[in-house]
């Protein structure tokens, strides 16, 4: 079996660098204005910091706790000046991201249970069709059979945008006409796996639902059909957030978690947004891994999600 032998590569880290291009540029602005001018690291210094975070997408939780460990940094080493102060910011984001699990995930691969079933959830407009399609390519490209299931049968276009992407992955789908049981076309598309000998069975959802109790009656529907093909399926919800609405992502983050047992993390649309702090947020209050990153419109574009190339890209601007 094939594997992504290289988690970052040079293509790979140029594409991150570039991705998150607006972000760090934005986020060090934030930053060298909050230590403008200053010798040490003191009270007004961390106030500050604090505010630039905030305002950097970082949100006030993991703010707060980021400025907490900086405190205790100071309090241990009595004097820290403000050009160490980029160093230690960088090893405790980077560390807050580990501690959630982020960026554990080192290449394409899954269990050898087959087949594996990944379920993914998220509103229409986040990424969701595109994420499905380029997971499907990088599944492939690593060496598996791929299957998709167009289970968003709410939505007129949603089958049609996901043919589209089957096509430019080159992987099989199944789909029925608009207004059909979602639960039926995942049955189906779970039932068509298995007898293909599939490895890898990736199923969209409807991003729009009336409310969060229609949502999880429908959610919890397809995972029951499933689990009469294949008892312990699925065996991922992957939910997929639109990284360029900021704090609203963190929103979308709690319904869908309340809905549902969310498992994995994609962060779309990084490469076109100064909004890039949100993915230290979205890790850091849900507990729940960062796997993938989506930043940029071709198939390749769906990274990896690596904690340390993160922060290194992201800070790169300032340490060089």
């Amino acid at each position: 079996m094939g594997l992504f032998d290289k988690l970052f590569g040079k293509k790979e880290k140029q594409t991150l660098d570039e991705g998150l291009q607006k972000t760090k540029e934005s986020f060090f602005t934030r930053v060298g204005k909050a230590i403008a001018g200053k010798a040490t690291v003191d009270e007004e210094v961390l106030d500050n910091l604090e505010e630039a975070l905030v305002s950097a997408d970082v949100g006030v939780d993991t703010t707060i706790r980021i400025i907490d460990r900086i405190e205790k940094r100071v309090a241990r080493d009595k004097y820290l000046n403000t050009s160490e102060l980029n160093v230690i910011l960088r090893d405790e984001i980077e560390q807050m991201l580990l501690e959630s699990g982020a960026g554990s995930v080192r290449n394409f691969e899954v269990p050898a249970r087959k087949p594996y079933v990944v379920l993914v959830v998220g509103v229409n407009g986040a990424g969701k069709t595109t994420t499905i399609g380029k997971l499907a390519y990088n599944f492939k490209k690593a060496g598996y059979s791929v299957l998709m299931g167009a289970a968003d049968t709410f939505r007129a276009a949603a089958a049609d945008q996901l043919s589209i992407w089957s096509d430019r992955a080159g992987v099989p789908i199944v789909k029925q006409g608009m207004g059909a049981d979602p639960a039926s076309v995942a049955f189906d598309t779970v039932q068509s796996g298995l007898s293909r000998g599939t490895d890898v069975i990736i199923i969209d959802t409807a991003g729009r639902l009336h409310n969060k109790t229609h949502l999880m009656e429908e959610l919890s529907k397809i995972k029951r059909v499933m689990k009469k093909l294949i008892p312990d399926a699925p065996h991922e919800v992957l939910l997929v957030l639109d990284g360029s609405t900021g704090q609203n992502a963190l929103e979308q983050a709690r319904h869908f978690t309340a809905a549902t047992d969310v498992t994995s993390l994609a962060i779309t649309k990084l490469d076109g947004t100064a909004r890039g702090g949100v993915v230290l947020a979205i890790a850091s209050q849900f507990k729940i891994p960062v796997k993938y990153i989506g930043v940029g419109e071709k198939i390749e574009d769906l990274l990896l999600f690596d904690s340390h190339e993160f922060v290194d890209s992201l800070f790169k601007q300032a340490l060089a």
